[in-house]
């Protein structure tokens, strides 16, 4: 589950890999729950894209603030995805990347996240709760899986 600094996981979906995409993205907030051990900010609220190459990753509070994920940095639908990922706690020059991708495997479609740069957070820093880099990743292999399941049942639906 963990390479270097990636973290992967990947996971059949029932659907063409049209579908899984849009459900990534276009329904994200259906299916995405927020980590305990690894909030965004310290609020819970929905995610959402603004879909596109010049996109972004959202999650929107309850009083209509908003934080930035992430900016799109590849959007080609239905194969690949791939952004910027940031917690709020990050440092201006820290952050993470996101890489989603989409094949289909026969009536289903096999979606591969794989999450960067975890070597680039200090163990010390707060989403990383002092865990070394092995812990920190199995971690959030573990919450991905709960989360490609969701989007599993959310596309298949």
């Amino acid at each position: 589950m963990t390479d270097g600094s990636r973290v992967l996981v990947a996971l059949r979906v029932p659907a063409t890999p049209t579908r899984a995409f849009a459900a990534f993205t276009d329904e994200i907030g259906a299916w995405w729950r927020p980590s305990d051990l690894f909030p965004f900010t310290d609020r819970k609220g929905t995610l959402s894209f603004d879909p596109g190459p010049d996109g972004r990753l959202v999650e929107t509070y309850e009083d209509g603030t908003a934080f930035t994920i992430g900016e799109v940095l590849v959007w080609e639908p239905p194969q690949r995805l791939a952004l910027t990922w940031r917690h709020a706690s990050f440092d201006a020059d820290q952050s993470t990347e996101l890489h989603v991708t989409f094949a289909g495997v026969g009536d289903e479609t096999r979606v591969v996240v794989e999450h960067y740069g975890w070597d680039r957070i200090p163990a010390d820093h707060a989403v990383r709760h002092g865990f070394p880099l092995p812990a920190t990743q199995q971690r959030f292999a573990e919450w991905w899986q709960g989360q490609l399941a969701r989007l599993a049942r959310t596309a298949g639906g």
